[in-house]
């Protein structure tokens, strides 16, 4: 089974935990307390008629913690960046923890940012077309969710493995074509070594 680590990641206070409590059970908990640390949950999904092991890692929002991030990023396979859609600092705060990742886990990481909390309608401070704008310039899949009714979260987990399973074959494909380069560079050198040793000892055709 494929086991694929897919990090939570963003300001405290954003819905990093009720969207994965969500996934796993079904469920909202409106005195969800903050993450200490960093908190883990797995589950296992099929899709494209492959059973699918996600462990999702819960990372804590909060200054303090932030030490602990280098651990649990470093070998993730995707980081899902959380905002709260009514908080603008927490929607500000996108680019650092942007910036945190790639220097951690490298530039080719897979991001998704999501806006969660949609359900508050009437306190939103950022609208769809804002946040749409600053995904479409980083060039990362973007996702509105609401942990409180369930709105888009099987959805966002479904495209975040299939994201993670689309780059693992590419990542097959440029290994092999890679394997099959150095072979044939293999081959030449091998050949280039047979003429000399027949020109060496003056045979020729």
């Amino acid at each position: 089974m494929n086991k694929f680590k897919i990090c939570f990641i963003g300001d405290e206070g954003v819905g990093k935990t009720s969207i994965i409590t969500r996934f796993i059970y079904q469920s909202f908990d409106p005195d969800t307390q903050s993450t200490v640390g960093v908190d883990f949950l797995s589950k296992t999904i099929n899709i494209e008629n492959q059973s699918i092991r996600l462990q999702l890692w819960d990372t804590a929002g909060q200054e303090r913690f932030r030490c602990l991030l280098p651990s649990y990023i470093r070998n993730s396979s995707l980081a899902v960046i959380v905002y709260d859609v009514t908080n603008t600092e927490s929607f500000e705060n996108l680019d650092f923890w942007l910036q945190t990742v790639k220097e951690i886990r490298g530039e080719d990481v897979i991001i998704f940012y999501v806006g969660n909390k949609t359900d508050l309608t009437d306190q939103r401070k950022i609208s769809t077309e804002e946040f749409e704008k600053k995904a479409q310039e980083k060039g990362f899949i973007h996702f509105e969710t609401s942990a409180k009714t369930g709105t888009n979260i099987k959805q966002l987990f479904n495209k975040v493995t299939l994201a993670i399973m689309n780059n693992e074959k590419k990542s097959k494909k440029r290994s092999k074509r890679f394997s099959n380069k150095q072979n044939v560079v293999d081959i030449k050198l091998n050949n280039q070594g047979e003429t000399k040793e027949k020109e060496d000892s003056g045979w020729c055709c």
